[in-house]
Formats: structure tokens, sequence, C-alpha cells
């Protein structure tokens, strides 16, 4: 009889038809599966984050053991745990004699280095639970002088059918980006995410990552997520029935007391594999065409997922192990402590960074427009800032959150996703949210004690990158702007911007 191949799983591959378990044979292989101190400690991630990676684990080794696969699954606190993925696989591949194992390739670079490695044939096979392949995307970027998400997207809903009439965009329109910028007002019968109480196996999980991770930024009870499939799918499905309608209008809306307004709250299953992306596009699309929703919250939603969720995704993989090292601003300072809860002045901070600490989660605008803006004008080291949000948010993983913090908001990549920084004065903060109005500072203000940080930084942050920026022709007004500022009110914006960054650096409470 031949030895048995092990089909290593990993904690956001919990699909039942992922590559790996549709290689295998059920009757003859093995399934291997392991919670390790080292995916579970390689950043200081959130107790949030690591009960809902684990619990789900459980819950899908619990569904594979009722469907007939054979399951070796490994606990945290297990004595004979080898303490990391390479570890594991060693261990089971000497209690079996397997002699081969086959595995998804994984969605980091670290980990497909990691198995590479391995003295044992490691079959790697594609991840196909995405809608472009890394072939795709990269013969759709191939010679193209910069890679911009509007064309790959418009691309993608051709190759779907997805919101298309024939040919051309359904409504006449690629996307709807003007109809989705308005501010947000409280609302108390605002329909929140759909939550789940925890089973005996997630409280078990719970108090496990609570004696091993108390000391991590953040707060793990009240635990809420949805850890099986049949979970996230009626997490999705109460988004579609109550929240996507509003969801498009008021996407870039911030309140301090409404953490998640009409989000979906669904990267972090979709990111471990609880949820199909085509099947969850193709449902916002039938709401729309069903006439639930109108179409600038649908095609928003889709856009984030088709377009975005995608092109990040061809991003990562296409530039290769070092694009997590690139500092092409050359920012260098320290990471300040309020992101990790610390005291700070700045409301708008506090609100994103205290959201982040309880619920493992802030939108797109609070990451990008908040903490990433605000550690792009102050000049943070790109590489402490992609350490936080890999850590701090529940649906961070390497190959969508190194993009997203790396290109997007740090601009550390020099342009790979975005043509331009996404920095703004506190003028945005004000337009979009509600932090302002109990704010120390005063976001009216350019200069003088209580001025906004966000405006000292702002044009502190382009007049240090002139040389940079002052050709892109998206950025010519804002110097244009700065240009005809009186001398010795530049002058003064200057100095303060230096006096405040000198605080920060000296850990200050700014």
């Amino acid at each position: 009889m031949s030895a048995p191949r092990l089909v290593l799983v990993l904690g956001d591959q919990l699909t039942p038809s992922v590559a790996a378990l549709r290689a295998a044979d059920r009757e003859s292989d093995i399934v291997v599966m392991a919670e390790v101190e080292d995916e579970a400690a390689y950043v200081p991630h959130h107790p949030k984050k690591i009960a809902f990676i684990l619990a789900a684990m459980r819950h899908f080794a619990a569904e594979l053991e009722q469907a007939g696969w054979r399951v070796l699954y490994t606990r945290l606190d297990d004595p004979e745990n080898a303490g990391s993925i390479p570890g594991e696989v060693l261990r089971r591949v000497e209690d079996t004699g397997a002699q081969e194992v086959i595995a998804t390739e994984p969605g980091e670079w670290r980990l497909i280095d990691l198995l590479g490695a391995l003295p044992v044939p490691v079959r790697q096979l594609p991840d196909d639970r995405f809608l472009c392949s890394r072939k795709e995307f990269d013969a759709w970027a191939e010679g193209r002088k910069s890679l911009r998400m509007e064309y790959f997207y418009r691309e993608m809903r051709r190759r779907t059918g997805l919101l298309m009439e024939g040919a051309k965009p359904a409504g006449g329109q690629w996307n709807y980006d003007h109809d989705n910028r308005k501010p947000a007002a409280a609302d108390l019968f605002r329909e929140g995410p759909a939550w789940f109480e925890p089973d005996a196996e997630t409280q078990a999980v719970l108090d496990l990552v609570e004696g091993r991770f108390a000391g991590n930024f953040g707060d793990l009870r009240p635990f809420r997520f949805g850890v099986t499939r049949a979970q996230a799918e009626a997490a999705f499905d109460h988004f579609l029935r109550h929240r996507l309608a509003e969801f498009g209008a008021y996407q870039d809306a911030m309140l301090a007391e409404d953490a998640f307004l009409s989000h979906a709250v669904i990267g972090l299953y979709l990111n471990t594999g609880l949820l199909d992306p085509l099947k969850v596009c193709r449902a916002a699309e039938a709401a729309w065409r069903d006439g639930y929703v109108p179409i600038n919250s649908a095609e928003g939603f889709i856009r984030q997922i088709l377009g975005w969720r995608e092109f990040v995704r061809g991003v990562y993989f296409r530039e290769g192990p070092d694009y997590v090292r690139r500092n092409r601003l050359n920012h260098q300072r320290k990471l300040p402590d309020f992101y990790w809860g610390g005291e700070t002045r700045m409301a708008c901070m506090a609100a994103a960074v205290g959201q982040t600490r309880t619920e493992a989660y802030a939108h797109h605008i609070q990451r990008l427009m908040v903490t990433g803006n605000f550690a792009l004008l102050a000049g943070v080291n790109p590489a402490e800032v992609h350490e936080w949000y890999l850590a701090v948010y529940a649906d961070a993983f390497e190959w969508v959150e190194a993009p997203n913090t790396l290109g997007m908001s740090q601009f550390a990549d020099g342009g790979v996703v975005g043509s331009k920084p996404y920095v703004s004065s506190g003028a945005y903060i004000e337009r979009m949210s509600d932090y302002c109005k109990g704010c120390h500072y005063r976001v009216r203000e350019r200069t003088g004690p209580r001025a906004c940080p966000f405006n000292l930084l702002y044009w502190h942050f382009l007049t240090r990158h002139r040389p940079r920026f002052q050709g892109n022709p998206r950025m010519a007004q804002m110097y244009r702007t700065w240009d005809r500022m009186a001398e010795d009110r530049r002058a003064a914006v200057l100095a303060e911007a230096d006096a405040l960054l000198a605080r920060l650096s000296a850990g200050d409470v700014v």
C-alpha cells in the first residue's frame, strides 16, 4: 500500500473546493491543519483576529471530518506542536510516512518560500479562488507604463459580465464615485452588521487567546464575528437586505459613534475563504437589477471586490518579495505611540485607533485618510505602518494589506498602485466626519497652538517632497495654492510643522 499524501490547509484557505482539496483523494490522503505560534505572533496580531482565524479553522476542520476527510489537526496549546507550519508538516510527514505534500499556494511570499525550502516535495497549486489568476494579471499588466485599477476593473467587468449591458457598462458609466461621497448623520435606526454568539468551541478559543495574547493591542471581548461558512453567508445576506442600499452614498463617511455605518464588514470572511467573491458580486448585481438597491451602491460594492481586491493581489505577486521593504520617500520616523493606544489630542486619530482597538475593524477611508494620511504626512517608516495594519485588522493578510498600505496609503512603492500620494489637510476629515467637533485642535486654524496637525503637516509634506511631486498634474493645484501664500505665512506653517514633528519624535502628546 502506497504512503498517503498530506494535504496542507492554511487558516485563510477555508474553502471546501480549494485547489489542494480538489487535487486530493478523500479515501487515502490526509488533511493537515495547524494553529502555530509563528503565524499567531510574527506580528502582534489583534486578539480578535487570532481568535477569529483559530475558531474558523476549528470549525472548518470539523466540516471536513463530517465530509469524510481524515484530518490531523494541531491546536495551539498541543504540547507536541512544532510551532511553525514547516515544523508541523515535517512532524506529520514523520508520523504518517507521507512522501508528498499538496498545498494551495499561500497568500504571502514568506510562506511560499518556507514551504518551498522543505526537504519533502511540496506541490503548491495556484489559488484559483480569485477571479483573476496571477498569469492573467501579468498578461494584462505587461507593457503598460503604469498600472491603474480603473482600467483593470473595466476589463474584469467585461470578462465577468457584471453590471454590463452588452459591451457597455450598465447605466452608461463605469463607476459612480461622484455619488458616493456624502457625509453621514447619526441614525439610531441604522442596521448594524450581523453578529453571532460564540459557541463552545469558539469560547474555548477565546479562553486560549486570552491567556496567550493578553498583552497584544486590542480588545478580545465581546467577540461577535461569524466563524463558519453558514454564518459568513448569513452576515452577507444581512448586509444585502439591510445596508447595501445606503452603502454607496455613505461609504466614505465617518462617525465617531458608528463604527460600521452601512459597510459590509465581510472582508475577513472573503479573505479566509468563507465567502465566494464572484457569488457576492453577483448577488449585489441581482439586488440592483431587482430594484432593491441603487446602481451607485451595487457598483461601488462590486468595484471593491472585482476591481480593487483583485488588483492589489495582482500587484503584490507581480512586484515580488521585496515589495514590503520599499520606502521610495525615505521616511524614517517611528510609528507614534498613539497608534498603539497612547494618548493623543487629535479626535480623529483617537476615534479611528479606538475603534480599531475595540473592533479589529475600520473602513477604507478611516484607514486611508486618517491613520494612513497622518503616517504619510508625518514621514513614518512605511515598514512600521505596514506591520501595524497587518497586525490590527481582522481582514489583514499580506497579499491584500501590503499594496493597500505601502502603495495606496504610503506611496512607498513610488506610484505602482496610485498615481499620487493620498494626502489631505484637516478639511477633508471635517467634510466627511463628525470627528472635528469636539477636538482639542481647530480644523479651520492653519497656524497657532490650536492649528490642526493635518493642516501643518500637509504643507510640510508637499514642501519637502516638492522635487518629486511638483510635476504631477494631479498635484499642480496644491503647489500653486502654496506658492500664492504670503512668504511669512509659509514660513510660520513650516516652522510650526517642524516643531510638531520634533514633539512626535520626542514622544510628547500631540
